[in-house]
């Protein structure tokens, strides 16, 4: 059963639209980031532990890019809300572990870690979101 997003505010749609578009693209680049960087994310990835970093890092560029394109243009957005989701979850606390870096790192750690808190959220929002019809999508895999 579909259920249709309906907001009571004007221009309430088109928000939403400008603030998926927005979302998606930042996610979306910072997975293209993965591709074009992929020797340098290498290297971080293995010093943080990472089993198979260059893969890693490929795979999860991909799930990125992935997940930015289908929240922006509404294209299966439960498993592109999911897979930025479960990227953020796994990938914050293991790359952004500010209680365990020279205190000299912990700030900057800190940020890029609340950073990632929050784009989790909002990708939280959008998978909560993607069991309903959004305005101005392509409509692939919405429910």
């Amino acid at each position: 059963m579909s259920v249709a997003l309906q907001f009571s505010a004007p221009g309430a749609d088109l928000a939403f639209l400008v603030a998926r578009v927005l979302f998606g693209a930042f996610i979306a680049f910072m997975g293209l980031n993965h591709f074009m960087n992929v020797d340098q994310m290498s290297g971080y990835a293995e010093m943080k532990g990472l089993p198979a970093p260059r893969l890693g890092v490929v795979f999860s560029g991909g799930m990125l890019v992935f997940g930015g394109v289908g929240i922006a243009a509404g294209v299966f957005p439960a498993l592109a809300a999911g897979a930025v989701a479960l990227f953020l979850l796994v990938s914050t606390p293991l790359f952004h572990d500010f209680w365990a870096v020279p205190e000299d790192q912990q700030q900057s750690e800190m940020t890029n870690f609340l950073k990632n808190v929050v784009m989790f959220g909002g990708s939280l929002v959008f998978l909560a979101l993607s069991t309903v019809s959004w305005s101005y999508a392509v409509g692939v895999g919405l429910f």
